[in-house]
């Protein structure tokens, strides 16, 4: 009687540990899935030393030099690239970075300790709802988000200085690497936009 009590005592406890092995077994493949999404070289966010590659164009996937950015130009757009493994790390939108030359006189304190021969980088992805595309203002070298008409100030860290926008673009520090635009550093905070208005 007492070895039945003893069986059936230890019984739950055979029954937890096949239902946390049939949990784990289960739970496996969605670990797995998200490895493989941060696995992806392609779509790793930018990494210090990666180098920057023009996004589209007749140029797509060409190094950017800073003379590939002339002063007062619409920004160019810009993927970053291992530059061990040439990966572009275009598997996602929000890799995406505009490159703007200012006059380095014309930067924030902050901004001209990011930037790379006066060129500042930004997320190309609005922080609002995450369009990206965006309309260059050559006078106040700002740009406007065409979908709901934030405007970002590109000489001081793509501060908003109107419209819905609950933060400014995260910052990619710069910096030249042979002769070549690389990334200093990863974005200075979370690219995208948060959904409920963060």
């Amino acid at each position: 009687m007492g070895a039945d009590r003893d069986a059936c005592s230890a019984a739950p406890s055979r029954r937890t540990v096949l239902t946390l092995a049939l949990g784990l077994t289960l739970g496996l493949p969605l670990l797995d899935v998200a490895a493989a999404q941060d696995a992806d070289p392609k779509a790793a966010r930018p990494r210090e030393g990666d180098r920057l590659v023009f996004a589209s164009g007749s140029r797509k996937g060409r190094v950017i030099a800073p003379a590939d950015a002339p002063p007062g130009e619409p920004p160019l757009t810009a993927y970053p690239m291992d530059p061990v493994t040439s990966v572009v790390r275009d598997g996602s939108r929000l890799n995406q970075v505009l490159l703007a030359r200012l006059e380095p006189e014309e930067l924030g304190e902050e901004t001209r300790g990011r930037a790379a021969a006066g060129i500042v980088a930004y997320s190309a992805v609005c922080t609002h709802t995450g369009c990206d595309s965006w309309e260059w203002q050559p006078a106040s070298k700002t740009i406007t988000c065409p979908c709901h008409f934030s405007v970002f100030d590109l000489k001081d860290s793509a501060r908003v200085l109107d419209g819905p926008a609950p933060r400014r673009l995260p910052a990619l520090p710069l910096r030249v690497v042979e002769g070549v635009l690389a990334a200093a550093g990863g974005f200075s905070g979370r690219v995208g936009f948060q959904q409920g208005g963060g």
